[in-house]
This record gives C-alpha cells, structure tokens and sequence, in this order.
C-alpha cells in the first residue's frame, strides 16, 4: 500500500495476507474451501481498524492530516460545491496559486469560496508553494471577500497550509501586514463567515483566512499556532521531541473543540477523509449548510458582536494560588 503511515501496519499486514489467500485457488474436488478463512481475516482487519483509528494520538492525528492522498481545497470544491467559477490576482502583484478562490454555489445559496492549496506531486507543489501563501495571497482572498461583501454574498474558507510563506520575497512584500489586515477586515465583514480547516492549520497562515462567525475542524485535521516540529525545536531542542510537542499543544479537533476554539468537528470515515472523499464531502456540505443557516438568520449587528464576542474570549486562562500549587505537588 502507497503512502501507508507507520501505525497502519497491523492493518496493511492483514490486507497483504487477505489478498494472497484470495489468490489460492479453492481446490473443490478436495473439498478445500478459504471462504471462512477469509471472512475471518475481513473482520479482524475492520476490528483492527476500529481499534487503531479510535485510539490516535495528537500525533497520529497530524500525520493524517499531512496524508499526501488527503483531499484538498479543489476536491472539495468540486464534491461539496457546484458551479465553481475561479477568479485570480490580488490587483497589486501577481497571481498566488496557494490560494484559490471565486464564485460557488453550496446548495441553494451563492457564495464565494477561498482556500489555500497544495499539491499532489512535485511540479505542482512548486506551482502552489506547498500551500504556503505569500503576501499576495492573502491580498487576493482579501479581495475576494471584499468582493463577495459588495454583493451580500457568503464567505466560506477552507484551511489547509502548514504556515505562510517566510521567504525573503514574502518578507519584502510585507506577508506579517497582510495577514493582520485580513484579521481587521475579516472581523467587520459584515456577511456571514464560515471557516473549515480540513487539514493542516498552521500559525498566521491559517488565521489569515480564519477569523470567521463560525470556526469548523475535520476530525483528523489540526489547528495550532506553531508546528509540532517547530515547538519541538524551541522548547525541547530537538525535533524529534515532535510528538511529545502535539500532545502539549492540544491541536487536534477534539481538545480544540473542549477548549471553545472551535464550534464544532466533522466526522471522517473510518481511516482518515482520503479514504472516502464522497462521504466526507457529504458530511462537509451538511455541517456548512445548517451553520450558514443560522448565520443568515441573524441580524448583521448581532453577527458582528457575536463574532467580535468569539475572539476575544479566546486565551481567558486562571492562576492558582501558590499554595495550592504548593498542595498539589506534595
């Protein structure tokens, strides 16, 4: 199996031998029959799967998310969206292929769609930068939402990049203010705003795209401030501390959801969304339509304070008394 991740193993082992008894020839004048055989290694392979998928680590969870197979932006857009039409250029520099965008229908409403993208293979990974947007990226989703404000249209997002660009191009270009413009004008858009991270969420790159009424996680997808690695190398001096770094970070769907930084998780199927992206989609395409819902039949003021509301409850953390932290380590 291509592309297989290290905790999948029991499970390939079994597939490998499952295929290899289905290759043996039933010998019926001997009354040599495989059928049991094989429906007893189908059900320890489900079983097997059942246990391992339920029982993921922080880290799991990242290597999934980070799955070469895992649908994109552009998947989506076509099994959960119709009628997407593209627009391109932020109108001040140049094209950013990271970052896709333009007219949808989800449904039965028109919206306007911006996601950042990455690629399936190497030529296209250099054409879309490994989804790492650069300064004009965020300008051009900017533009679009603007766009879509004009014409009372929806903003959905779909997040999936590990972090801006931090080249020295992006740096002359000013990446830093152009993600913090976004985060001013996201929050006064005064259209409804749904976001969805759907696979890797990584620092400003994400939050560029990422102040919305309504924040949605995948869940094998991961939403953090820093990269597992990264964390890692700065606190643990080594980058095989990475695991050890997800755990502490508390970045995947479900500890993001507990935390409030999150509104809600949409399923996967059993083995990750890359397995089923029909059904995923599905899932997708009914989360953001019952949100959007409620988003429309609110008042834009009190869309505004709400959202405004989300925000800053974020990071609201207690002190204990020195005392009590005193107790607890005795």
């Amino acid at each position: 199996m291509k592309h297989q991740l290290d905790f999948e193993k029991p499970i390939i082992e079994l597939q490998n031998k499952l295929a290899e008894l289905r290759k043996h020839p039933d010998t019926h004048a001997l009354g040599i029959h495989f059928d049991e055989e094989v429906a007893q290694i189908e059900k320890k392979i489900e079983d097997t799967r059942r246990h391992i998928y339920t029982r993921l680590s922080a880290w799991d969870r990242v290597k999934i998310a980070r799955h070469p197979k895992r649908p994109f932006t552009l998947d989506y857009l076509a099994a959960t969206f119709t009628n997407f039409s593209e627009l391109h250029g932020d109108r001040l520099f140049a094209e950013d292929r990271a970052v896709v965008g333009g007219f949808a229908q989800l449904g039965g409403h028109k919206v306007m769609v911006i996601g950042t993208q990455k690629g399936r293979d190497t030529k296209e990974n250099i054409l879309r930068n490994f989804g790492s947007a650069h300064p004009e990226g965020y300008r051009k989703a900017l533009r679009l939402m603007k766009l879509a404000n004009k014409f009372n249209l929806p903003i959905i997002t779909l997040i999936d990049t590990a972090g801006a660009y931090p080249g020295i191009g992006a740096e002359e270009r000013h990446i830093a203010e152009a993600i913090a413009v976004n985060l001013r004008e996201m929050m006064l858009l005064k259209v409804p705003v749904i976001a969805a991270v759907i696979g890797e969420g990584g620092s400003g790159g994400a939050l560029g795209i990422g102040v919305a009424d309504r924040v949605l996680i995948l869940e094998n997808a991961y939403y953090s401030v820093i990269s597992p690695e990264g964390c890692a190398a700065i606190l643990w001096k080594d980058r095989a501390a990475a695991a050890k770094a997800a755990q502490a970070l508390k970045i995947t769907a479900k500890d993001l959801l507990k935390l409030g930084l999150t509104d809600e998780t949409i399923p996967e199927p059993l083995g990750g969304a890359h397995t089923d992206l029909k059904t995923t989609a599905a899932s997708l395409k009914d989360v953001l339509l019952r949100h959007l819902a409620e988003l429309l039949g609110m008042s834009v003021d009190e869309r505004l304070k709400k959202r405004y509301e989300k925000f800053r409850a974020f990071g609201h953390f207690e002190e204990k008394k020195p005392e009590l932290v005193e107790a607890a380590k005795a």
